[in-house]
């Protein structure tokens, strides 16, 4: 058997010679996806992907009372082609965490259902002209309850949206061919350099995998990557443009699920 070594692992080369016929034209693909909402996004995430003409995956929290005047802005994100993805109303992480008592572990899949469908509502009004959806689990997190009561949420997800954006161990990316859509897996990209995170998509696109980038802000005080370092890899996405097929998550999980109907 012939064998391509990783970290830790092997992947055959009949899987990764079939993941990469499955992108037609492409070797890999990869999305950046970006949590939370932020203003540092608005101001420095977005000028630059707009810049060199790549569009992205926003995952909003449109809370507040004030929430149509304070998220109105991504509506103009949204008309230039980035997407604007579900990250829920109230952001529920597990309660160890923080050290508080109302976290995950506290709560029932009826609320946690009740908080996503208030915020898809909202994200409906601020972008209506966006047909299809993604989800970003809070916290990486799909779960409700502890021990013997937790339960995941992953089915609500499969539910309502075409695609749910978890969190995996750095290293592995989406096979398309067999992935469960409503838990992909992002690489979470703070503090990495540029070259780290070039070689991570180099790497993991050879073996036909779709790749998820997740930043929170650029050049920020918080899980953040450097705005050079974030360009590097513009740059290079840019370059690779004719063998790497970089799209929003909600184009990648659409050009998945109609493959696979197919298959």
């Amino acid at each position: 058997m012939n064998f391509i070594p990783g970290k830790n692992w092997f992947v055959q080369k009949d899987v990764v010679n079939s993941n990469r016929e499955f992108w037609g034209p492409y070797c890999g693909a990869v999305s950046l996806s970006f949590d939370d909402g932020t203003a540092n996004q608005l101001e420095k995430a977005v000028p630059l992907l707009d810049e060199m003409g790549i569009v992205a995956t926003f995952y909003v929290q449109p809370y507040g009372d004030d929430w149509q005047t304070v998220y109105a802005p991504w509506k103009a994100v949204a008309a230039v082609g980035h997407e604007i993805g579900n990250h829920s109303i109230q952001h529920i992480c597990p309660g160890s965490y923080l050290g508080n008592s109302d976290g995950l572990e506290d709560r029932t899949l009826d609320e946690i259902e009740a908080d996503i469908l208030a915020a898809q509502q909202r994200l409906n009004q601020l972008v209506p002209h966006q047909q299809q959806w993604t989800f970003a689990y809070p916290c990486y997190c799909q779960f409700v309850g502890k021990g013997r009561t937790r339960k995941s949420y992953v089915p609500l997800v499969a539910k309502y949206f075409l695609a749910g954006r978890s969190a995996g161990e750095y290293g592995f990316g989406n096979n398309p061919r067999i992935i469960d859509l409503a838990c992909v897996r992002g690489i979470p990209m703070e503090r990495m350099s540029g070259f780290e995170m070039i070689g991570l998509v180099e790497e993991l696109t050879h073996q036909g995998l779709w790749v998820i980038l997740v930043f929170h802000e650029i050049d920020g005080s918080r899980l953040t990557v450097g705005s050079y370092d974030f360009l590097l890899l513009l740059n290079y996405l840019q370059r690779k443009r004719d063998l790497i097929w970089t799209a929003p998550v909600v184009d990648v999980a659409k050009l998945i699920a109609a493959k696979r109907s197919l298959l």
